[in-house]
């Protein structure tokens, strides 16, 4: 069973830096992608930045140039390093895996989220 733990939340005030941090654990045939979702009440979770297969990566409009995301092999962690925060980007923030079984079924794998607040 794959397991995602998500941590590096908490407040900051705008203009701050926050990095996230999501820890794999479990057996993975193949990864799909790897990224970072938020959300907040009322609207739909949105994508903030993906890695792909082949190492593409997709930011989502508002976080170009300020969010980067970035992966450890050996620690099998995934981070979102977020600076210049906008209280705009206050969410909570999710980690995402899409990935296949040796079958080729696609599977779908959510952490718990960790709450980012960005308020003076």
């Amino acid at each position: 069973q794959v397991q995602l733990v998500e941590s590096g939340g908490g407040l900051v005030q705008p203009g701050g830096s926050l990095r996230l941090s999501c820890v794999v654990s479990g057996s993975i045939f193949a990864i799909d992608s790897m990224g970072w979702y938020r959300q907040v009440p009322g609207k739909q979770r949105e994508l903030v930045a993906a890695i792909l297969s082949g190492d593409n990566i997709n930011y989502v409009e508002s976080v170009k140039g300020r969010f980067t995301i970035s992966r450890d092999n050996y620690k099998n962690t995934v981070y979102l390093q977020m600076n210049s925060l906008k209280p705009e980007d206050t969410a909570v923030y999710y980690c995402n895996f899409k990935v296949r079984t040796r079958f080729g079924s696609r599977l779908e794998y959510w952490g718990q989220g960790t709450q980012v607040t960005v308020s003076s």
